[in-house]
């Protein structure tokens, strides 16, 4: 009797131990394939001076940096959940901090690629000093002071629970440890809506200043035209960005659509409205550009031509001499 009475408990822990192996093989591969294709993008910003002479580009491979940082902080937090990993808050305060400001940072990069499109657009000759490519540091500095804001105010307005000690108690590092008071989530909810409901005006008037002035000129209406689908392409970045946000109104319909358990649900919304976007966001604005995708492919040739070429044979090589 006794054996059978543990065959259920034995069958759940068993099904939840398949569901977390599952969840991490797909993840970690799909973080592997997104890291290697940073990198190759990031060696070709490197390998070729005349991207780091542009701001579009500077930005960009910022953008990539930031999405990478931001994914690295994320695979982090979910295998700690995965794993069931417990540490004190003082050491995932940091981590979730560096995740929430990294998050809120994509939507202001985007924002500040729509506006160097319309600054190169219409101050070709009189471009201001802050979106030359040797201070555009600036614009960066900026943008990364802005996005620490949230979490700082954030973070600053939570208390622990009672009979919790910041040092010592152990917990799984998620967001609502440190956000679980009314006053944050009123808080958050509406410093988010104002946050994307700025980035989205400022990528509305520039592409629409943008459309207005490819209908005015007669000339060089390829690059404008160009530089208005580039400001569109950051729109839909920023809806991608945008759908993390509905997280609750998406688990609560599966919930009741689905059935799905609360752990599926919340990977699902993870993978799909979190993991996925930044996985598509550079690289869809990388591999459209030309210039960039034909250095890449290039980059990509000459390491497999290195990697087939084995030192045995190089060392055997007949010397012409």
């Amino acid at each position: 009797m006794q054996n059978l009475t543990d065959l259920p408990g034995n069958a759940t822990n068993s099904q939840k131990s398949l569901s977390v192996i599952i969840k991490v093989c797909v993840v970690i591969p799909f973080f592997c394939i997104f890291l290697y294709c940073i990198v190759v993008m990031l060696h070709t910003f490197a390998s070729h001076r005349h991207f780091l002479d542009n701001s579009r580009y500077i930005l960009f491979a910022y953008m990539l940096i930031n999405d990478t940082l931001q994914l690295l902080s994320s695979v982090l937090l979910f295998l700690f959940v995965m794993g069931n990993v417990k540490f004190a808050i003082v050491y995932c305060a940091p981590l979730l901090f560096f995740s929430t400001s990294t998050f809120q940072n994509t939507p202001l990069i985007l924002a500040a690629m729509s506006l160097e499109r319309y600054v190169a657009i219409f101050y070709p000759l009189q471009r201001p000093a802050a979106w030359r490519a040797d201070r555009i540091w600036i614009i960066i500095l900026s943008l990364w002071l802005v996005s620490c804001i949230l979490p700082i105010v954030d973070f600053s307005l939570g208390e622990p629970q009672p009979g919790m000690n910041v040092l010592s108690t152990p917990v799984l590092c998620k967001t609502v440890v440190l956000n679980a008071s009314p006053v944050q989530t009123l808080f958050k909810v509406s410093l988010n809506g104002l946050f994307f409901a700025v980035v989205a005006a400022i990528i509305m008037f520039t592409y629409m200043r943008i459309l207005l002035e490819t209908r005015k000129m007669r000339q060089d209406r390829a690059s404008v035209g160009k530089a208005m689908h580039t400001v569109l392409l950051h729109g839909f970045q920023l809806l991608l960005c945008m759908i993390a946000f509905t997280h609750p109104v998406t688990e609560s319909h599966i919930s009741m659509q689905a059935g799905w358990l609360q752990e599926h649900i919340s990977f699902f919304n993870y993978f799909c409205f979190i993991l996925l976007p930044r996985f598509l966001s550079p690289l869809i604005y990388g591999l459209r550009d030309e210039s960039l995708k034909g250095y890449m492919r290039r980059a990509v040739l000459c390491c497999s031509h290195r990697h087939r070429i084995s030192p045995r044979a190089l060392a055997t090589k007949p010397r012409v001499k």
